[in-house]
């Protein structure tokens, strides 16, 4: 299939990057990892202006109405820059809602996502630190009001600074999301430490009630676990394609023997490899972003191809940046380290390749 972009989405990527090469450069990142927050209200506002937050939302409810294959384009983008923050879990919800949330969901949620007033995320993992729907056990207790949760959440992307937590139950027949104030009684957010510079959260409900008209009712997990698995590999593909550029850089300038090093046959080799999984990564990536995009059925399929490939295909080529380094590339002063530790992030967020592996077999009934 072809992958190329269209005049409107050239511009779109063209302007992402323009934005983010000047409001999110290197030290911002660096200080956003050390900030508590892990994000900058400044820059999420400045990101509201353009429009990102609602990207995906109607119209009629304060967005631009274009398409996750052209939300995809954005949050490569963001990968490029390592854009730090709640961005992406933001767009998760935005997804849900589209799919599941009746009109008065949207009235009452989608405006203030779209102008950036309010900060959305999900929590789906537990104990079992899997990512499938049948890992799912923390069972909504129908209530007169609506329903009540008890029990706990773990790797909540920015569960610290989100307004809405929405968190994926077990239903009676199926699944119930639930939307969930940060702030609402019997909610506790226990910040986790990581090594990638992401902020993650455990997040333990205490008989928390959920109002009737703030559930969602979903049959499966098929469609919000697809668009949250390819926005992981989105971002993914922006990031290794600059781990990519910086290595090339490197071994153009990096001379050893009188030469740069890049002159020599096996760094050659090694940049062969790195090209042909960055490329790789994008086309599975944007094949399943289509597929979602169009309701293909085959969607579940190529989307486990996509995570499964690009789950691995980083971190070859992460671990090629860092052997042409040498020793210079795991110091916490050079560039190339925070992409090789955000990297692991994604390789594993959302499953990783054996996880998906599994689907695939299972889905072609081997």
């Amino acid at each position: 299939m072809d992958i190329g972009l269209n005049e409107e989405q050239e511009l779109l990527k063209n302007s992402a990057r323009e934005f983010l090469a000047k409001e999110c450069p290197e030290q911002h990142v660096r200080e956003m990892e050390a900030d508590e927050k892990g994000y900058s209200p400044k820059l999420w506002r400045k990101i509201a202006e353009l429009g990102w937050h609602g990207l995906m939302i109607p119209a009629d409810f304060g967005g631009s109405g274009l398409s996750f294959y052209d939300l995809c384009i954005v949050v490569e983008e963001a990968g490029r820059s390592l854009l730090p923050g709640p961005f992406v879990p933001n767009q998760i919800a935005v997804g849900l809602l589209l799919e599941a949330g009746s009109e008065a969901q949207h009235k009452k949620y989608l405006p203030p996502i779209a102008n950036g007033s309010q900060i959305h995320t999900y929590a789906f993992t537990e104990d079992a630190g899997r990512w499938g729907a049948g890992d799912i056990a923390l069972k909504a207790q129908r209530t007169r009001e609506g329903v009540g949760l008890s029990g706990s959440k773990l790797f909540v992307p920015d569960g610290q600074v989100a307004d809405v937590i929405w968190v994926v139950a077990r239903g009676d027949n199926g699944f119930v999301v639930g939307a969930v104030p940060r702030a609402a009684k019997g909610v506790r957010i226990v910040p986790l430490n990581t090594m990638t510079g992401e902020k993650l959260a455990e997040v333990i409900f205490h008989s928390v009630g959920v109002a009737r008209d703030d559930v969602l009712e979903i049959a499966g997990l098929d469609g919000f676990s697809n668009r949250a698995t390819i926005l992981e590999c989105a971002y993914q593909v922006g990031l290794i394609q600059r781990d990519f550029e910086i290595t090339i850089e490197y071994a153009k300038t990096r001379a050893a023997f009188g030469r740069p090093i890049g002159a020599f046959q096996a760094i050659q080799h090694k940049a062969a490899d790195m090209v042909t999984d960055v490329d790789g990564m994008r086309f599975v990536t944007y094949r399943a972003a289509a597929a979602i995009t169009d309701g293909d059925p085959s969607a579940n399929l190529k989307v486990a191809m996509a995570k499964a490939w690009c789950s691995e295909a980083s971190r070859r080529v992460v671990a090629h940046g860092q052997q042409i380094h040498g020793a210079i590339g795991f110091t916490k002063e050079y560039t190339i380290q925070l992409y090789f530790r955000r990297q692991k992030h994604g390789e594993l967020f959302w499953g990783d390749a054996d996880f998906h592996r599994e689907r695939i077999a299972q889905m072609l009934s081997i």
